[in-house]
């Protein structure tokens, strides 16, 4: 891998003081909010336990093929979409505006499944809301992420992402606590609420729209509108993408190692979501956990991973964001080739907590490091391209992933095909050139 040039100065705001601790903790609560529309909403309760569960909806074959296809076109929108929207608010200087707009876009769509009811004939309703919410959680997480050069110094990025992901995880605890004990597990739920025509479920929507609005407000609060270049004429939609086909261009002629680092973390990043995609999947059919086994172990695996995003920050900002993304690519790839030859319950607790351990600092780092590399004025057009990057690779983990059951005849094989994606991260890292760093 060749390098046309030496890697610029950092210039996650490099010069500029730090921000308040009010603005730091309010930029981390937007994470905290949106773990309901991740965690709640996409991953655990909603998709998993109504849209693909409730035989109302046509059984699970159907519904799972449905969201599926709903899921894929919201990925193909996501990579269309981000690195324009993100070159847009560079331009226009209305980061937070777009922000809030989008994040409320999300707000609306969760809240709306509150009227998918379980019939078949609403079965594409709610996937199609999940999706488009999806697109629009990833377009605000594009200014979100820029946000972070906002508040942060190349002394500080590394403490304030990690803070970000960590009151992620720990968001995502609560909101699925809450959700599990005051409306999944008794009979009779607040205001009275039951099972009868899925309102359960439906009620968990609202809690969640909910939940996302008002951790919104803080950051809306807190961070200064960013201001618009002077020197950048305004374009049209359609010669967005011109430019960003330039931006492309640009980068490989003089940054060639920021579209390096962006292929190679889109690899690992794919690993680093099938971790979480097929661990509970794993511990049930290979390790001999119970579905209460798995609740408990999700709660504990995210405040390890919270854990350790939370003091991987710390010698991100001391080492650079490569070292902690490296070290972290092989404390995964050890603690995951330990689960290939052991059994049990005991086995999965151990070395699957490790693996949370080093996801976290990972998934933080991997965003610093963007920051670090990112041209003052080009943020949101950088985390677009990022997002973009990692939606463009998102097939690959999950196919290896059943490929290795085919060919090797046990679901516990599959771990392979994700150990196989983190390694070819690890290795397209390596060459990388990080930023300066002191």
């Amino acid at each position: 891998m060749t390098n046309s040039g030496a890697a610029p100065v950092p210039t996650a705001n490099t010069e500029k003081n730090p921000g308040t601790i009010w603005q730091i903790t309010a930029w981390s609560l937007w994470d905290w909010g949106g773990a309901a529309f991740n965690a709640v909403m996409t991953t655990f309760i909603f998709t998993a336990l109504y849209l693909t569960k409730n035989e109302g909806f046509g059984g699970a074959d159907k519904a799972t093929a449905t969201l599926a296809f709903a899921m894929s076109v919201s990925g193909f929108a996501i990579a269309a979409l981000a690195p324009v929207a993100g070159q847009r608010t560079d331009h226009s200087g209305r980061r937070k505006m777009w922000l809030g707009i989008n994040t409320l876009i999300v707000v609306v769509l969760t809240g709306a499944c509150f009227f998918v009811q379980p019939s078949e004939s609403y079965l594409l309703l709610g996937c199609m809301l999940i999706a488009a919410g999806h697109v629009f959680f990833e377009i605000a997480g594009v200014n979100y992420n820029a946000m972070l050069l906002q508040i942060s110094n190349k002394h500080t990025i590394g403490r304030i992402s990690g803070f970000g992901w960590a009151a992620g995880y720990l968001g995502g605890i609560v909101a699925l606590l809450i959700v599990f004990f005051a409306l999944i597990k008794p009979e009779v739920g607040i205001f009275g609420i039951t099972s009868a025509d899925g309102m359960t479920y439906r009620a968990v929507a609202v809690f969640s729209a909910l939940w996302i609005l008002i951790f919104a407000i803080p950051v809306m609060l807190a961070i200064p509108e960013t201001k618009p270049d002077p020197n950048e004429p305004k374009v049209g939609f359609f010669q967005s993408y011109k430019e960003l086909f330039q931006t492309i261009m640009r980068l490989w002629r003089h940054e060639r190692h920021t579209l390096f680092f962006l292929v190679s973390s889109a690899i690992f990043r794919d690993g680093l979501a099938a971790i979480f995609t097929f661990g509970a999947v794993l511990a049930v059919g290979s390790f001999g956990f119970e579905t209460g086994d798995v609740l408990i172990f999700a709660i504990a695996g995210n405040v390890v991973a919270a854990v350790g995003a939370l003091s991987a920050g710390f010698f991100d900002d001391k080492f650079g964001p490569k070292a902690v993304i490296v070290t972290s690519l092989v404390g995964l790839l050890v603690s995951g080739g330990a689960l290939l030859f052991l059994d049990g319950k005991e086995a999965f607790w151990i070395f699957g907590l490790i693996l949370c351990l080093f996801v976290g600092p990972a998934q933080s780092s991997a965003r610093t490091f963007m920051g670090r590399l990112a041209t003052p004025g080009h943020e949101g057009e950088m985390y677009g391209l990022y997002a973009t990057t990692g939606r463009a690779v998102s097939f690959l983990a999950p196919m290896l992933f059943g490929w290795c059951i085919i060919i090797f005849g046990a679901q516990r094989w599959g771990i392979i095909g994700i150990l196989a994606v983190l390694l070819l991260g690890l290795l397209l890292l390596l060459p990388v050139k990080a930023p300066a760093h002191r």
